[in-house]
């Protein structure tokens, strides 16, 4: 038995819970994949894996064995990579994901720099506010927005995003400023359409529960920016980050209302796949944007 290839293949099995996805990342065979665990299971003399026509789960031995079995193969890896001179300096093709307002606005103009320190890197960069599977798609890095919902993922924390309820001064003269969240109601509001629920609108008490509101609007949109631009206008409220609207807010364009009733909950994230050995070009690219992007106060705040 080739203990190696049983040991990848066991490994992946279990992370992917199906024999399929397993040959699939391994490049090879359902059936070889199979083989690999069966003579596994035959040689510790346990089964490894609970299988029905429906399911597949690791029993109580397969768990610990899939713990020291996983620390095994990252060990392999890092030792590979430590003596590899591809992974003396960061370089090669890096692929990139990030939201599209974000990008556009935030990280475009902090890529030439990165490019700049590290020559032998060569960006990939796809923007996009759908979510994207970074295994699937091969994406080494993406820049999230929210929490971390996968945990085949690791994600270091960059900064605060805070979000702003706003509207345009002449907005707010013809139709009257709100003194709570319920005032929305009949109010113009500019919802967006990525997010789930878009016509309910999050809010929180004093007392911290939640206040959730119902609004209505002549106009919606699936990216942020077409949204301030139309709260430019005049044409309603506006719930955005500041990444987007803090330049507004500051010189008096756009005016922010309720902000006691508004929850801070999200940061911004750098997310890239689980693994103890981040290679070089991946290790840097998260440095530099927490160097870039990071704090409790990022710069699109600072003079807030």
């Amino acid at each position: 038995m080739d203990r190696l290839a049983a040991l990848e293949a066991f490994a992946k099995v279990a992370e992917t819970q199906s024999f399929s996805e397993a040959a699939r990342r391994l490049r090879s065979s359902k059936s070889a994949v199979s083989r690999h665990v069966a003579a596994l299971e035959a040689e510790l003399g346990a089964r490894l894996l609970h299988r029905t026509t429906r399911s597949l789960t690791l029993t109580e031995a397969g768990r610990g064995y899939y713990d020291r079995a996983a620390r095994i193969l990252a060990d392999l890896a890092e030792a590979n990579a430590s003596v590899s001179q591809l992974q003396a300096a960061p370089r090669g093709r890096l692929r990139v994901n990030a939201p599209m307002s974000f990008g556009f606005l935030h990280l475009a103009p902090a890529l030439g720099d990165f490019l700049t320190r590290y020559p032998e890197i060569e960006l990939d960069v796809n923007l996009t506010d759908r979510f994207v599977d970074l295994i699937d798609e091969g994406v080494d890095v993406a820049v999230r927005i929210g929490s971390l919902t996968d945990s085949s993922l690791v994600a270091r924390r960059l900064a605060v995003i805070r979000r702003v309820l706003c509207a345009s001064p002449d907005y707010l003269e013809r139709r009257g400023v709100p003194k709570t969240p319920d005032d929305l109601r009949a109010h113009d509001c500019l919802s967006n359409t990525n997010i789930t629920i878009t016509r309910e609108w999050r809010f929180i008490h004093h007392d911290g529960t939640p206040w959730p509101v119902e609004v209505q609007g002549r106009m919606s949109a699936n990216n942020g920016d077409m949204l301030r631009v139309a709260a430019l206008r005049g044409h309603g409220f506006v719930h955005l980050p500041t990444f987007i609207v803090g330049d507004d807010i500051r010189d008096g364009r756009l005016k922010s209302v309720l902000e006691p009733y508004i929850a801070q909950d999200l940061t911004l994230n750098a997310v890239y796949p689980t693994a103890r050995h981040l290679s070089p070009k991946v290790r840097a690219f998260v440095d530099f944007l927490a160097e870039r992007f990071g704090g409790d106060r990022p710069y699109w705040d600072a003079a807030a």
